[in-house]
């Protein structure tokens, strides 16, 4: 029997492994398909082929049967390396963990066509049930995270006080929300130090293609293991949860890290449990008194609430939800999301650290990049291959329910119940960008103006029939109706001349 392991499925603690037989064989491939359906970022490919030799060596380690396939020496396909295995062995049953991706789920299976006995457990990471998701939201018009957040904290018991949530209140968000004050320095952070020298030449051997940069291969510095993911979960802990609270929404030019955990790659590729970590942030609100409700909330909500409410959506609505767009949106990405060579300060810091890290947080995402993206009408295909290609965490479940439904209100509202997008007050209130790009924040229709201004009441003025009745955005409609006709002119007449210069912005 050949048991798979996928690359986001490096869960060392599944009972898969509880027991050791000559009969079962642990296959690793690193095949060329997975590394390149999407312009997949160098330190993804690195981080995830790192993790994946890392577990099948600790596998042998302890006695198990391992195949490794590596880079080079596969054929294309995870289905074309499976069955030229079971060749080998002479055996046609296969087990694997429930895929999170539906692309991967749909490929694997289709071998049963081919006469494979294909038997499907869970991973035995994800703490909500999918199927509960579905039952919970069956024939909603729009999912509300905060039911489904909220039951969540009553069936784990995660920071609650007998049927109360903890502090008396189940959301803190309000309290999330400030910018870094003037003089405020950031620790340095905590980094593991890894050699991927080997498969760097592998990976450039098999000419795969990659974006964004590596930096010193003999240093990478995202986790390949569980020992690393949890020392930099530890450290952040011990350093950086009081102020996470705070200033998770904040920016500011040259921090990357800012206050954030940057544990979302070993947790989607499952190196670490998430009720774990919950139960980890819990335990710290409990026992030190710097760490705040704010903080431990707020760090709670996105991974017990927003990373498996995600989930449930994804597997809800898949297939048809990767072709929802909502607006109709058609515009080509401009070139310099590839390069980061734009003269916006706030679109080059947050796309130039993507590159060089393969990470941006929840609202260098959402709010910079992403708001950008729906003023400027881009394609929502475009939009979910930039964002699942250039960060290390990026994998379709959660990438595409957070890019096509929060991001790009593609989905018209099922997930976000408005369109998050901003003009440039927002972007100066939450970072220091601003204050260092050519473009004026103040104005709106004038050469010099941040485009997001225009871009951003244009936006409205033209979606009126689609959003002019959600009760969460009255109040642009408002204002905008007071506007007089000549600003609107104005604002028209900037809008249309940014849309037709994206490449030059």
């Amino acid at each position: 029997m050949i048991r798979l392991i996928l690359g986001d499925q490096l869960n060392r603690y599944h009972t898969w492994f509880s027991e050791q037989s000559e009969d079962i064989t642990y296959a690793f491939f690193e095949c060329y398909d997975e590394a390149t359906y999407a312009p997949h970022h160098i330190q993804k490919v690195v981080g995830i082929f790192a993790g994946m030799r890392a577990f099948a060596s600790a596998l042998q380690a302890q006695g198990h049967k391992v195949h490794y396939g590596s880079i080079g020496q596969t054929l294309p396909s995870l289905g074309e390396n499976l069955q030229k295995l079971c060749t080998e062995l002479g055996t046609q049953r296969i087990e694997i963990q429930q895929p999170d991706e539906y692309r991967v789920q749909e490929h694997l299976l289709g071998l049963r066509e081919n006469g494979f006995q294909i038997e499907v457990c869970s991973s035995e990471h994800f703490i909500a049930d999918v199927e509960d998701f579905k039952v919970q939201f069956s024939g909603k018009k729009t999912l509300l995270m905060e039911s489904f957040y909220r039951r969540m904290r009553k069936s784990t018991g995660i920071f609650m006080q007998g049927a109360q949530p903890i502090g008396g209140k189940w959301n803190y968000d309000a309290s999330n929300r400030k910018a870094l004050p003037k003089g405020h320095s950031i620790p340095p952070r905590y980094f593991p130090d890894t050699d991927v020298s080997a498969i760097v030449e592998d990976i450039q051997q098999a000419n795969i293609p990659t974006i964004g940069s590596l930096g010193n291969p003999k240093h990478f510095y995202w986790p390949t293991t569980p020992e690393q993911a949890k020392d930099i979960f530890h450290y952040w802990l011990e350093h950086d949860l009081p102020f996470f609270g705070d200033f998770q929404d904040a920016m500011a030019r040259n921090q990357w890290a800012m206050y954030h955990s940057r544990i979302s790659f070993a947790l989607n590729t499952k190196m670490i449990d998430p009720l774990w970590v919950c139960q980890e942030v819990e335990r710290a609100y409990h026992e030190r008194e710097e760490v705040s409700i704010n903080a431990a909330e707020g760090f709670i909500r996105q991974i017990l609430g927003w990373r498996e409410f995600m989930r449930g959506a994804y597997w809800m609505a898949m297939p048809d939800y990767e072709d929802l767009n909502y607006f109709n949106h058609n515009a080509p990405l401009p070139s310099w999301f590839w390069t980061g060579k734009t003269k916006m300060e706030c679109m080059k810091q947050s796309i130039g650290q993507s590159l060089d890290h393969a990470y941006a947080h929840h609202i260098q995402r959402l709010m910079i990049t992403g708001n950008f993206m729906l003023l400027a009408g881009i394609d929502p295909s475009e939009v979910d291959r930039w964002y699942l290609g250039i960060y290390i965490d990026a994998f379709q479940w959660v990438e595409i329910t957070n890019t096509r439904g929060m991001s790009q209100f593609a989905d018209g509202g099922w997930i976000a119940t408005k369109p998050y997008v901003s003009s440039a007050n927002y972007i100066h209130k939450m970072s220091d960008y601003c204050a260092h790009c050519p473009y004026d924040r103040k104005t709106r229709a004038e050469k010099n103006s941040c485009p997001f201004n225009a871009l951003y009441w244009d936006f409205y003025e033209r979606k009126e029939g689609q959003l002019g009745n959600n009760p969460r955005i009255g109040m642009v409609y408002r204002t905008l109706n007071k506007m007089k006709d000549a600003d609107k002119v104005a604002l028209r007449e900037r809008a249309r001349w940014i849309h037709d210069h994206l490449e030059n912005l």
